[in-house]
């Protein structure tokens, strides 16, 4: 889990590419509610490559992990730098509500987007090639806590 105490009751099990998802359409990851300040932990051993801003994303950090996947977020607080070494469990971030998640409750946005596209994953709906990129971060979670 890559919130510091969160459990599966902490994110909506039906999240992963819901829609309608305000202005990104679809919702590519799962919200795990958590305080404001609450450590985020690296999901995945990886080279971190981007700690930064962006807009819509606010404060992001993406972990390169295993099979050319990345995990990232949105963060209140960024506590690792581009380009050094998260193994997981160490502490990436804290939970807030920076980029498009402002004025909304505290949350980990958590995504798994993968450079190797999956194209059986394409449903042909509703941005459905874009889910050829992405991975369900819920099953993932249920796979490491189980």
């Amino acid at each position: 889990m890559p919130v510091e105490g969160a459990t599966s009751k902490d994110y909506h099990p039906d999240s992963f590419w819901y829609y309608p998802w305000g202005k990104s359409v679809t919702h590519k990851g799962v919200d795990i509610f958590a305080k404001a300040g609450t450590r985020v932990f690296s999901a995945t051993s990886g080279l971190v490559i981007f700690a930064g801003q962006i807009e819509m994303g606010g404060n992001l950090v993406f972990v390169l992990g295993p099979k050319w996947r990345l995990h990232y977020a949105h963060l209140r607080e960024i506590k690792t730098s581009a380009f050094s070494w998260a193994s997981c469990g160490e502490t990436i971030g804290t939970v807030g509500t920076s980029g498009n998640a402002v004025g909304k409750q505290p949350h980990l946005h958590y995504a798994i987007e993968t450079l190797v596209p999956y194209p059986w994953r394409w449903d042909g709906d509703r941005q459905g090639w874009k889910k050829m990129f992405y991975l369900n971060p819920i099953e993932y979670l249920r796979a490491a806590q189980s």
